[in-house]
């Protein structure tokens, strides 16, 4: 079995590189971690040896996400950004569904993938995923600020030998392959090949600013969460904690020492990933979810009253509409989706939080020139969708942030922020709120302004 030729699937402006094998019932993206390479991936057979048995069962599509590999590099590219990268590829091959394998990092966007877009996702499989890598009080598995210092500040160090790199790092990601010398050469070509210093630093530090547990439980495909309890890298309790969270898991331990899941035990985790496969194939998915994730904003104009009595009602009826022309174009541009309308204020959703940001930052930018200060509130989380409509807890969480905004503010939810790390987007801490009718403290930031 050979894998398809290298081709380039354009994700806005950026090449992405991508390859399958196999022609399965359905399709099965990989989203590997920090780093991939479709080039030099398919040169280290037991790599090849695992891609071949999940191929018996689906057409399994690898890529390279953007800054990566042999896809166009960028620098410390978003969550939102990589999940494009997954619909780029689908799109070209013309993939209207797929199963995901999310392996590392490549969880985070395996899973907002999921669940932002369910009707192109047939299924999951988590391994070795951990949803937030700081420390929390209510996380306690995470690093401290000081460790995932030092985490970012070795990815610096070792580029002068990677081989010793190398090395050390087999001995705790791969103890059974520390003595594979052609294993050994191949990561010291892939890793000088596929990334730099500064792009695989700028990568982990991005990763310690995610946060997507928020995102678990709106995950409603069928979900097969594995770990290996003899890898000393990733904690049980975290997999479990994961299988918790989302209501469709499976939790599933399987043997190997290894973090790389095609090492040891490569043959049980693969196996173990065809069943789920020919087990999803076999169950007839849902044509249209009406639970969906998505990026609630709301806006209003500020005084409106007060500047509607004084212009008058032709003057003010001008105002509102180039307000809400300016608003509709600013919706198409970054994919936005009217929601609702009613006298100056707006709802739309988005299908990415960093776009919604944008969007909002936009608009209440451009409306100044109408004399206009615009509040502005975002937030995301799972709504049910209901004649063209959304509706659910996030709609009024997303309209009380909104309420807290000041004039000439774009205000959001910690939820936004933990989801937009890497998108070069600034906040300021506005601190906690209670929120009318919302239980709990909800902490709210401020999105800088475009310099």
């Amino acid at each position: 079995m050979q894998p398809s030729t290298i081709r380039y699937a354009k994700a806005g402006g950026v090449h992405i590189a991508y390859r399958t094998l196999g022609d399965g019932p359905l399709d099965l993206v990989f989203i590997s971690g920090a780093i991939s390479n479709v080039e030099l991936d398919w040169d280290e057979p037991v790599y090849v040896s695992f891609m071949e048995r999940l191929a018996s069962a689906a057409r399994v599509i690898t890529f390279d996400r953007r800054g990566v590999g042999i896809s166009d590099r960028v620098s410390s590219p978003s969550l939102e950004d990589r999940m494009d990268d997954v619909r780029a590829v689908l799109d070209d091959i013309g993939s209207r569904r797929a199963a995901l394998f999310g392996f590392l990092d490549g969880g985070a966007v395996a899973t907002l993938f999921a669940a932002t877009y369910p009707d192109r996702a047939r299924g999951l499989v988590l391994y070795a995923f951990e949803p937030r890598r700081r420390w929390a009080p209510d996380y306690p598995w995470g690093l401290t600020q000081d460790a995932a210092r030092r985490h970012v500040e070795d990815a610096l160090e070792g580029w002068n030998d990677v081989e010793r790199q190398a090395r050390d790092e087999l001995a705790i990601t791969a103890p059974s392959s520390v003595a594979d010398e052609d294993l050994i050469r191949l990561l010291v070509r892939w890793r000088r090949l596929s990334t730099s210093p500064s792009a695989f630093a700028d990568f982990r530090r991005v990763n310690f600013d995610v946060d997507v547990r928020h995102v678990l439980p709106a995950i409603r495909v069928p979900v097969l969460v594995v770990h290996r309890p003899d890898q000393k890298v990733v904690n049980g309790e975290v997999s479990r904690y994961v299988a918790q969270q989302i209501p469709t898991s499976t939790y599933l331990e399987l043997p190997g020492r290894d973090l790389w899941p095609f090492v040891e035990g490569g043959k049980a985790m693969a196996d173990a990933v065809v069943q789920f496969l020919r087990e999803v194939a076999d169950t007839a998915p849902e044509e249209d979810s009406e639970r969906v994730l998505v990026t609630i904003l709301f806006t209003d104009i500020a005084a409106a009253t007060e500047q509607a009595a004084q212009l008058g009602d032709v003057r003010w009826s001008e105002v509102l509409a180039s307000h809400h022309r300016v608003v509709r174009q600013q919706l198409a541009r970054f994919r936005g989706r009217e929601v609702d309308t009613a006298g100056d204020g707006f709802l739309a959703s988005f299908d990415g939080p960093a776009r919604g940001i944008r969007c909002a930052r936009a608009i209440t930018e451009q409306v100044r020139s109408l004399g206009l200060e615009l509040r502005a509130g975002l937030h995301t989380g799972e709504c049910e969708l209901v004649d063209g409509k959304v509706a659910g807890i996030a709609v009024h969480i997303g309209a009380r942030v909104a309420a807290q905004a000041a004039p000439g503010e774009v205000l959001v939810s910690s939820t936004v922020k933990d989801l937009v790390a890497g998108s070069g987007l600034q906040f300021e801490d506005r601190g906690e709120h209670e929120l009318k009718g919302v239980p709990g403290a909800w902490h709210l930031y401020a999105a800088e302004r475009s310099s």
